[in-house]
């Protein structure tokens, strides 16, 4: 067998001739600090994501208007219910009259139509 193969990796600047030189140890001649203060950068609680939005409507009555550009039947279509989920890519609407839940993705939603004002988050308005 080849144990050879893959061989060492190289990289950038570095000094192709390798055979002394021990990889699991950095160079002695080289002075290396850890920031003990470092703090990672913080993410807003929310964000006005269609998702988000969705979900502080739930119960609400919507129509959701899609586009499907890979059918001739079905091109565009609007679906009618109450909003049951949502999620990063898909909507879950139920019909009660006619007892039909309907998953939808985000992928071919143009837009949603509310009969009632839209609750909305004031965290998601910037500089609030």
């Amino acid at each position: 067998m080849n144990n050879n193969y893959f061989g060492k990796p190289i990289f950038p600047n570095q000094n192709l001739n390798t055979n002394n030189q021990n990889f699991n140890t950095p160079p002695s001649n080289q002075n290396y600090t850890i920031n003990s203060n470092y703090e990672p950068m913080a993410l807003p609680s929310e964000q006005s994501y269609i998702e988000n939005i969705l979900r502080l409507n739930k119960g609400k009555q919507v129509r959701v208007h899609m586009t499907f550009p890979d059918s001739t039947e079905y091109r565009d279509r609007e679906f009618k219910g109450i909003i049951e989920q949502s999620g990063r890519d898909h909507i879950i609407l139920s019909e009660p009259s006619t007892g039909t839940w309907e998953l939808l993705l985000m992928i071919y939603v143009n837009f949603i139509s509310f009969d009632e004002p839209i609750n909305y988050s004031e965290e998601f308005i910037p500089n609030n």
